[in-house]
């Protein structure tokens, strides 16, 4: 199975059709996608006028796509490095992060679906590389009430089941669509996130 970096190369290769190297930046969602496969391909088209439908995309438009994801994926994995080196160090001292914290960071390990958006067609408009600095920001500091994206405290519990996924169920931004992180997030957040869940289902049930 061809790696993110082999695949990148397969869409910079101007020898290649279009469809293929078109096919080849879709397969790089495979092994990176901040927002998950879907919404990530969305954002890439609309941020680089590409017609998601187009089987033959201006190369110009799927570079810019791939160096976006590139540069965002670079940010990322190297977050991922601090915080792995930071952890064995806390360990070999005795010291101990709460269990959400870590859940958290072994299911998004490589950042898929590290800002996971539910709805393909909501998900934030900033580069993803920005989108990630500030995610690693909030992740770096004490947790809050508002999305640590946007700063939009609108935020509510969901719990879906998408097909051929796992069932989810976590707080989310109604603002810019993101699977808010529950480790950045305060206690009281999270209740009123469940809270507003939990008013909503009542009203539909009346």
């Amino acid at each position: 199975m061809a790696g993110f970096r082999s695949l990148a190369r397969q869409v910079r290769d101007p020898r290649s059709d279009l469809a293929l190297r078109r096919y080849s930046l879709r397969k790089c969602l495979e092994r990176f996608a901040p927002y998950g496969h879907r919404a990530t391909w969305d954002h890439l088209c609309a941020r680089h006028g590409i017609d998601p439908e187009d089987r033959a995309p201006d190369p110009a438009r799927l570079l810019a796509a791939l160096e976006e994801l590139e540069e965002a994926r670079a940010i990322w994995l190297a977050y991922e490095a601090g915080f792995a080196e930071r952890r064995r160090r806390e360990k070999h001292e005795g010291l101990r992060r709460p269990g959400a914290f870590d859940d958290w960071h072994r299911r998004t390990w490589g950042g898929h679906g590290v800002a996971r958006c539910a709805d393909p067609e909501v998900h934030p408009s900033e580069p993803l590389a920005e989108v990630l600095r500030r995610l690693i920001a909030a992740l770096g500091s004490g947790p809050g009430s508002a999305c640590p994206v946007c700063a939009d405290t609108g935020i509510e519990w969901r719990q879906e089941r998408a097909r051929d996924q796992e069932a989810w169920a976590g707080p989310v931004c109604t603002g810019c669509g993101i699977a808010v992180p529950q480790p950045v997030l305060t206690d009281h957040a999270l209740a009123r996130a469940r809270l507003i869940r939990h008013r909503r289902l009542a009203a539909a049930a009346a």
